[in-house]
């Protein structure tokens, strides 16, 4: 580990064995290499170094922002989402691996050259994601928020992908698109007043882009009742939701006479992803 003793970090309100006690090995390499502006290779090759007092300070104010419980990825600004690098501010959700499950199912339902839709695209994830994967394919991503869309913008060019971004609440600004062979969506699905909004990572991030602020499902009813009217015949709308909502958006999904209705479960064995074809 690189040195870094009380002197130098003065900064700190914990000393370097507390703080190493205290933060997740990884969340500290993670904080080094930031602090320090070197790669991971680097930071272990230089596993002798001692930190100066400007590298101390830099690190000491990373660590007390990762100890107030602040998400790794908004300290860095960065988070990987499948294998690709996407720039992250509070101004969007920060991308998980369970989302990796929606792009793998979109990816097998697209068709040569087909359009796809991306809803509630945030930092432009899952459709950079699928633009990268499926140079072929026709790729447009709406989102209420200005901001977001900016982001999701810089993160295409920074993926070099070319995406068609839209500003819109849902099915609003479509009137004039042509029809999609595929819409996917990770929308808002944390009921209003849920426990977990206040817990970790949630705390700090847009609680428009976690939460309807009602029954955690409004926004799937939306996307699912109002898809038909933009998908192909025999096309598929795919849905991330929660935990223990597969059931409900399955229902809704049959309600509106979808198609092969199913759930899918993600690696910790969660059904994570919901979805159906048009007739």
């Amino acid at each position: 580990m690189i040195r870094h003793t009380d002197q130098l970090c003065a900064g700190l309100t914990l000393a370097a064995a507390q703080v190493q006690a205290l933060l997740d090995p990884l969340d500290n390499r993670i904080l080094l290499c930031h602090a320090l502006g070197v790669t991971r290779v680097a930071l272990i090759t230089q596993s002798e170094r001692t930190l100066n007092a400007d590298e101390a300070a830099r690190y000491a104010a990373l660590v007390t922002r990762r100890l107030a419980g602040e998400p790794i990825a908004y300290i860095v600004g960065e988070r990987e989402f499948f294998g690709l690098p996407f720039e992250v501010d509070p101004a969007v959700l920060i991308p998980r691996p369970d989302t990796e499950l929606l792009v793998e199912l979109a990816l097998e339902r697209l068709p040569a050259q087909g359009r796809v839709l991306d809803m509630g695209t945030g930092s432009g994830a899952i459709a950079v994601a699928l633009a990268h994967q499926r140079r072929d394919a026709n790729v447009t991503a709406l989102d209420v928020s200005a901001a977001a869309l900016t982001l999701a913008r810089r993160n295409a060019a920074r993926n070099q992908c070319h995406i068609n971004f839209l500003g819109s609440d849902w099915f609003a600004a479509l009137a004039q698109q042509p029809r999609f062979h595929l819409i996917v969506s990770n929308p808002p699905y944390i009921a209003s007043g849920d426990r977990h909004l206040s817990e970790g990572d949630l705390r700090f991030e847009p609680s428009s882009a976690l939460t309807d602020h009602a029954d955690g499902l409004s926004a799937l009813r939306t996307i699912i009742a109002g898809a038909p009217a933009h998908l192909h015949p025999a096309s598929w709308l795919l849905l991330e939701h929660g935990y223990d909502q597969a059931a409900e958006v399955r229902a809704c999904l049959q309600a509106h006479g979808y198609q092969d209705v199913q759930s899918w479960q993600d690696l910790a064995g969660i059904e994570r992803v919901s979805g159906g074809r048009l007739a």
